[in-house]
């Protein structure tokens, strides 16, 4: 686990609550960083290049830098950021960009939960929806900041692209597939089954790109749940068919070579 962190002085004792709540979630739980070591290594290789979108309190910068691959990493949350930069500021081999990733460059305004920092989104409508289901029904996005806004464009002309790309910034997953023109090898997106269309214009987006096969894997197990890799309508029915208050997790993809 990561050095215990500092906070900036004017942290509010609700801030330190929710980053708190991050890190015990994501670093806090044993054998969890090998488990996502041995998940990983399918997709990832000593030397490679890969892109955390939505990067948090940053527990995959640790397992891909524990494989050996070179990290970028964005994140918009201000303490979020204040944290990698602590953990992972000295790493070479991690670059740390405060900004959000969406479908073309800008400002835009990002809702924060200061409670629980983890579904901190660019998208009311994600808000909306998400509202809706009990997990979420006492959840408050009670801060509001301009961010910087890039793309997934943007960073692979800067930084090169990446083998892995990991996507996880609550609804505005298929946005930020919008500012990407280069079929990526391998990506996993968020899915919440509140906001599955979130996750089917994600599927649709990747097809306009090249021909993927999907797999998924829920909440933080680092399993995938399917015994095969699916086609597109496959994964898309599996989505289609989940109950809204359903775990949501990750779907996995991966170009299919000609």
């Amino acid at each position: 686990m990561p050095l215990f962190p500092t906070f900036p002085p004017n942290t509010t004792m609700r801030q330190r609550l929710g980053i708190w709540r991050s890190i015990a979630m994501y670093y806090g739980i044993p054998r969890r960083k090998k488990r996502m070591m041995q998940f990983y290594a399918r997709f990832i290789q000593p030397g490679d290049l890969c892109f955390d979108i939505g990067a948090h309190v940053g527990n995959r910068i640790q397992a891909w830098r524990t494989i050996g691959a070179k990290v970028v990493a964005v994140e918009p949350q201000p303490l979020c950021l204040h944290l990698l930069r602590q953990w992972y500021g000295n790493d070479p081999f991690v670059t740390l960009l405060d900004q959000a990733v969406s479908a073309a460059p800008g400002r835009q305004e990002l809702l924060i939960s200061q409670r629980t920092p983890t579904v901190t989104t660019l998208s009311q409508s994600w808000i909306d929806h998400v509202q809706k289901i009990d997990s979420f029904a006492q959840v408050r996005w009670d801060q509001r900041l301009s961010v910087s806004i890039t793309t997934l464009d943007a960073l692979i002309e800067t930084y090169g692209k990446p083998a892995f790309c990991k996507i996880d910034i609550e609804g505005y997953e298929a946005k930020a597939l919008q500012g990407l023109s280069h079929p990526l090898p391998t990506l996993s997106f968020e899915y919440v089954p509140a906001t599955k269309k979130v996750s089917i214009d994600c599927i649709e987006r990747l097809m306009q790109l090249g021909t993927y096969e999907f797999n998924w894997s829920e909440g933080e197990t680092h399993r995938l749940r399917a015994s095969r890799w699916l086609t597109a309508d496959e994964i898309l029915k599996h989505l289609q068919e989940m109950e809204p208050d359903a775990n949501s997790g990750d779907v996995y993809a991966r170009i299919v070579e000609p």
